[in-house]
């Protein structure tokens, strides 16, 4: 089953902007969708059709509005209206992991969209974001959320891409768990990615499936889900992704030779030290825990946290 994410039609190629054209994302349609399944939204052209004249957002005694360029309609009661039905119909389908948005729109950039003043059509100081984009961000705050313009980045688009399929892998999770049990082999995998996040979020979500006050398991359930979701948010580093690995060699290092334990850990510093991509140092890993038949580390997202074609770990630049 394929997950689903909900995404600007323009950036899949549909020409449904405000010049009848489109803004084909390149790496969302012919990579991502590789292994996704799109859900294509745009409540700009449910409310102007297209072609359709240019709406910005204007900061009118304090409240963002949505004006029309050349006729200056207030379309803020029905942009607002449309998006949050648009939403609605999206969460309603099983399976949504998140969505990409389309940057800078005055409906859908998620950060980093233009403000404009009454006084001489000038420019407020700061910038706000696009009307539906915000509102998903406030209602759904764990789910995977990023525009096109910020995937560009190496290092933002490995994290959202290992957000999505973390999420995805949960939601999964959660229709057949039913006991504790299922739920630490479920942590257990994710240890180490955890880990090359944030070291107290890994203590924490380890502390939650102890269960040491004794919930429930529905509670329990509910409380990690919470605290994993809010843990995938987090960006990793290359410093605390070189100590996730350095963990995990530990579960090797006393079946190696001097020559393959200076092999290992000459990839681990080259990574840390940004000469090469962390999959050298991931593959050097596995190779040996299979080499050593290392079940418990061949089990660890860290290892393949998605799918290998999409090459996102290749590249220096996915780790700050």
């Amino acid at each position: 089953m394929k997950m689903k994410i909900a995404v600007s039609d323009c950036l899949l190629g549909t020409k449904c902007n405000y010049s009848a054209g489109h803004n084909k994302d390149d790496f969302i349609f012919n990579e991502l969708g590789n292994f996704v399944e799109f859900i294509p939204f745009c409540p700009e052209i449910l409310m102007l059709g297209t072609p359709r004249e240019t709406i910005r957002l204007v900061n009118i005694d304090g409240k963002e509005c949505v004006i029309g360029n050349s006729t200056q309609t207030d379309y803020t009661d029905e942009l607002t209206q449309i998006s949050k039905e648009l939403i609605e119909k999206i969460m309603k389908q099983e399976d949504v992991c998140g969505f990409i948005f389309k940057s800078k729109s005055p409906s859908c950039g998620i950060e980093r969209v233009k403000l404009y003043s009454t006084k001489n059509n000038s420019l407020e100081p700061y910038t706000t974001a696009g009307v539906m984009a915000k509102m998903a961000i406030l209602n759904y705050p764990l789910l995977p959320i990023e525009d096109n313009s910020r995937l560009i980045d190496s290092w933002l688009r490995e994290n959202f891409v290992m957000q999505l399929f973390a999420y995805f892998d949960f939601e999964q999770f959660k229709k057949g768990a039913t006991k504790v049990n299922d739920l630490v082999i479920f942590h257990t995998s994710y240890k180490f990615l955890m880990m090359s996040k944030s070291t107290k979020t890994y203590n924490e979500l380890g502390s939650i499936v102890a269960n040491r006050v004794k919930l429930s398991f529905d509670e329990l359930l509910a409380t990690y889900e919470k605290a994993f979701k809010e843990a995938l948010k987090l960006k990793n580093s290359r410093k605390k992704s070189f100590n996730a690995l350095q963990h995990m060699y530990g579960f090797v290092k006393d079946f190696v030779g001097e020559d393959e334990k200076e092999a290992i850990l000459e990839q681990f510093e080259d990574f840390k030290n940004g000469t090469i991509p962390i999959i050298s140092a991931v593959s050097m890993l596995e190779l040996f825990a299979k080499k050593y038949e290392c079940k418990y580390l061949l089990g660890q997202k860290l290892l393949h946290p998605y799918p290998k074609e999409l090459r996102l770990r290749s590249d220096i630049k996915a780790f700050k």
